[in-house]
């Protein structure tokens, strides 16, 4: 299933919401939004993922992209992530750098 990427300014929040399978496929298209993200300079990046139903190690990896591309005081939340897909990021230790939350 493809990824739709989407991304916009809410106050001082960037939000990109995605949708689909993110994996090494899709992952390239993701990073291109993360660094037009990382460009905003807002104080929270929150990446609703409610719509993707499948995260590899790639879209793992594209969280930690995130982390680096954004400045130290950014905030990176991970909104609506289906169980299977938050587990996959609290096994990997990401949640003890990114925000997850269930809103």
């Amino acid at each position: 299933m493809p990824l739709s990427v989407s991304l916009s300014i809410e106050g001082d929040t960037t939000v990109i919401e995605l949708a689909g399978e993110l994996d090494a496929k899709t992952a390239p298209e993701f990073h291109q939004t993360i660094e037009k993200a990382a460009g905003h300079g807002t104080g929270t990046v929150e990446i609703r993922m409610a719509g993707v139903g499948y995260m590899a190690s790639a879209g793992l990896r594209s969280l930690v992209f995130a982390q680096q591309k954004v400045a130290d005081h950014v905030t990176i939340k991970v909104v609506g992530a289906i169980e299977p897909v938050s587990r996959t990021i609290r096994t990997a230790g990401l949640d003890r750098s990114i925000v997850l939350s269930d809103e």
